[in-house]
């Protein structure tokens, strides 16, 4: 059995949409595991003791409808206190066989990098916060713009990375999928740099799909765009991946489940050990939808 346990506080006011994200980024980690399924979620709540009853519940249906609908699921319990600040997350588990698991600390030289989301999905919240209590700070920028790329940033932490274990789970040999996570608030960078923990291996990006604006908003928020460094919350699945399967993984992500990815850079031995580098050629991509 696999189990994860992860709260943390609020990123957006709708409640439903927030209860949605709190699943997925507790689960994420479980899939991380080549867990195929969520065997169930205890949840976790912290309300303020003033706190409106209609936002602890549209958290709780949020919560309920990811876990039911999206993962087919189920809700087996949890515990609610009263906090000065909203808590929300839980515990998720499941299971999958030892021999299948897969670890996020193993590469081999050659492998190619493939990140199953586009980054940037904090940066882009700190514009949905700006917009509602200091929106003269964006008025260089788009309105429709930053609505657009806020949209995407949510569809995007609302949705789980089921599909990619599925897609592993089409294999009847894995092997040639040395490691995998699930990028949150180390940011691509720092999760790479966890792959490659236990090597004397480095890793180059050179590329970066990112959420369309994130590049602005992130030298105006003083967020680590250039070093691949931004905290992400419920960010998409980091695999390596033998070299000589990469291409074929990735084609069989998008025409299996519809998991749009990119192959994102390659484990090398070019430099210091567990040193990760953006290439100064990096290829830049503006992501506006999924």
């Amino acid at each position: 059995m696999a189990k994860n346990i992860d709260i943390f506080t609020p990123i957006i006011d709708e409640p439903e949409i927030m209860g949605e994200i709190a699943v997925a980024n507790v689960t994420n980690d479980i899939f991380a595991l080549n867990v195929p399924e969520i065997s169930g979620m205890l949840v976790f709540l912290g309300i303020k003791k003033n706190m409106p009853m209609y936002i602890a519940e549209g958290i709780l249906n949020g919560i309920k409808n990811f876990m039911e609908n999206k993962l087919n699921s189920k809700i087996l319990g949890g515990h609610t206190i009263y906090s000065e600040w909203p808590l929300i997350g839980g515990e998720a588990s499941g299971f999958v066989d030892k021999s299948k698991i897969i670890k996020k600390d193993f590469v081999k030289d050659g492998d190619k990098l493939i990140l199953t989301k586009p980054i940037g999905n904090q940066a882009i919240m700190a514009a949905y916060r700006l917009q509602k209590n200091n929106p003269e700070l964006l008025e260089n920028y788009s309105i429709n713009e930053i609505d657009a790329s806020i949209d995407l940033a949510v569809k995007l932490m609302i949705t789980p990375l089921q599909d990619v274990v599925k897609t592993i789970h089409t294999y009847n040999d894995i092997s040639f999928i040395h490691s995998m996570t699930d990028i949150s608030g180390f940011g691509l960078a720092g999760h790479l740099k966890e792959m490659l923990q236990n090597s004397h291996l480095s890793a180059i990006i050179e590329k970066i799909p990112s959420i369309k604006l994130t590049s602005d908003l992130a030298y105006e928020f003083g967020y680590k765009f250039d070093e691949c460094e931004m905290p992400e919350t419920a960010g998409g699945m980091l695999l390596s991946v033998d070299h000589e399967f990469a291409e074929e993984f990735s084609q069989r992500l998008d025409s299996e489940y519809g998991v749009e990815n990119w192959i994102i850079g390659t484990i090398d031995n070019m430099n210091k050990p567990k040193h990760v580098r953006v290439s100064k050629n990096v290829e830049h991509i503006e992501i506006t939808k999924i």
